[in-house]
């Protein structure tokens, strides 16, 4: 496939989104780029959503997980839509009755300044980390397949990225955003049922005769490529421990974070915010479950291409093609020109809502929750835009760094580094908002950081010790829920009983 076309196609796609984003932009202002206007669409917002929620990680990493893990990550899914339920009725509710630009100040109103400040803090980690592996992966493969025929390296590759993403995020924010991940959600999920259709027609399979042959397909560990449920406890799989960290890692990674929620509470009304949530939570079920096939279905193409399995690697002429290099391999190598066509269009259109919404939701969070930008009285319209865009373009240099920090550690399946990660900065977030949210208490605010910094260091050394402390038994992605539970025993500690009722009273 000519690297020539396939560049001229990402530059065609960008023209495109730069063209939404001067008409979005026109008469923008701090509350366009903030929080929309509140004038946003529910409608809109939950496509463009589905966009974020997954990421060039969930395209590549899902259907490349399938190969050791089988359908297992469905059970995450399923956890999912309780966290959306949960975000609907709990914490979206709250955040429409404090009239909230940053979900973050209901921390500083419930607990205090610090315990404010130490939130946002994590929510800038959180996103941060999280954000710039996702990116690093998409990155990544085009540079393999695209910029390393131009001699281009890395990390220019990234460079020219990020200034991209700058160009059309600059003025409009949220705003443009809305209308953007929409587009791109559309050529991201047109991309991945083309794929499915193709693979079934070169297999010479309908839908059923996939999922029968997936059943009789045994992995490397034992169980059929289709497996959704497991059922051993101790296994870090098991059914009861994936659902419940799919709970919460919606919750905290959707529900207290300030990228996903300025979408939500840029819609016009609460009534419309939770349709949009219940909206995403079912449609992200049929889309997850869609990539777990399209990833069953491409390893049984591979097998037909000659794929073997050696030493827990999957080769292919030669080649290791294992979790998150197998996707790309078979479309960029193994597939028709117009479906290595449809793969980029699909992975940019997966790259840019990860990355975009992101570095405008750690601009905000810290112009709002860290210098206190709507507290300055002494600065005009003007100079708070101004200051907003030098935040905006510091971040993007975070960016840069952080993703060149991924091409360092270079690990073979990023979904597993996103989740690991969440589970110890996004721990912090769920003990400061259920505390806040259920008890009537009042913390010492000046040792709240000192707590959310403990809880992590502690779930290390939980983690890293697990064998010699639980034997056979595995953590797994519930080291989110002892985090956040570890949090909330920390606070309880450093408070004392207050006569202010909970926020959901």
């Amino acid at each position: 496939m000519s690297a020539v076309l396939l560049l001229s196609i990402v530059f065609v796609y960008f023209l495109v989104l730069l063209g939404v984003a001067w008409y979005t932009s026109r008469n923008a202002n701090n509350d366009s780029f903030f929080i929309g206007n509140r004038n946003s669409n529910w409608m809109l917002v939950a496509f463009g959503m589905i966009g974020t929620s997954l990421s060039g990680v969930t395209f590549v990493s899902v259907p490349g997980g399938v190969a050791k893990e089988s359908f297992a990550y469905f059970q995450i899914t399923l956890g999912y839509l309780i966290g959306y339920i949960v975000i609907a009725y709990v914490l979206l509710p709250l955040y429409y009755r404090l009239n909230l630009t940053s979900i973050y100040n209901y921390l500083s109103s419930r607990l205090g300044f610090k315990s404010y400040k130490t939130g946002a803090g994590f929510f800038i980690l959180s996103r941060t980390l999280g954000a710039t592996a996702r990116l690093y992966l998409v990155v990544n493969i085009l540079q393999d397949a695209i910029l390393s025929s131009f001699n281009i390296p890395f990390w220019a590759t990234t460079l020219i990225l990020l200034l991209m993403i700058l160009v059309y995020t600059y003025e409009g924010g949220v705003k443009t955003i809305v209308y953007t991940d929409m587009l791109q959600t559309t050529c991201m999920l047109a991309g991945l049922v083309l794929c499915v259709y193709f693979i079934l027609s070169q297999l010479n399979m309908g839908v059923g005769e996939a999922v029968t042959a997936l059943g009789n397909t045994i992995n490397p560990e034992g169980a059929p490529y289709s497996k959704v449920f497991f059922g051993e406890p101790g296994n870090k799989l098991f059914f009861v421990k994936q659902i419940l960290a799919g709970a919460f890692i919606t919750i905290t990674m959707t529900g207290m974070d300030q990228e996903m929620m300025q979408k939500n509470i840029s819609v016009r009304t609460l009534k419309d915010s939770q349709k949009n949530v219940l909206v995403l939570g079912g449609i992200m079920l049929l889309v997850i479950l869609l990539f777990l096939f399209l990833g069953g279905i491409m390893h049984l193409y591979a097998f037909e291409k000659g794929a073997v399995w050696e030493a827990g690697k999957l080769m292919l002429d030669g080649k290791n093609v294992t979790n998150d290099k197998l996707f790309p391999t078979l479309a960029l190598q193994y597939m028709p020109h117009v479906f290595s066509i449809i793969f980029i269009i699909a992975l940019i259109s997966a790259l840019f809502p990860s990355a975009d919404g992101a570095i405008t939701a750690l601009t905000s969070s810290f112009c709002i929750d860290i210098i206190g930008l709507k507290r300055r009285s002494d600065l005009d319209e003007a100079a708070q835009k101004k200051l907003r865009q030098r935040v905006h373009l510091v971040f993007a240099g975070i960016f840069l760094v952080f993703v060149m920090l991924f091409k360092w550690i270079d690990s073979p399946s990023m979904i597993g580094v996103i989740l690991k990660v969440a589970g110890y900065t996004y721990g912090p977030l769920l003990g400061l908002f259920t505390f806040g949210i259920i008890t009537k208490r009042q913390v010492k605010d000046k040792l709240v950081p000192i707590v959310c910094i403990t809880a992590p260091i502690i779930c290390f050394f939980i983690d890293y010790f697990q064998k010699s402390l639980f034997g056979n038994f595995e953590i797994g992605l519930e080291l989110l829920i002892i985090n956040g539970l570890l949090t909330f025993i920390g606070l309880w500690l450093v408070s004392h009983k207050t006569n202010a009722q909970p926020a959901v009273a």
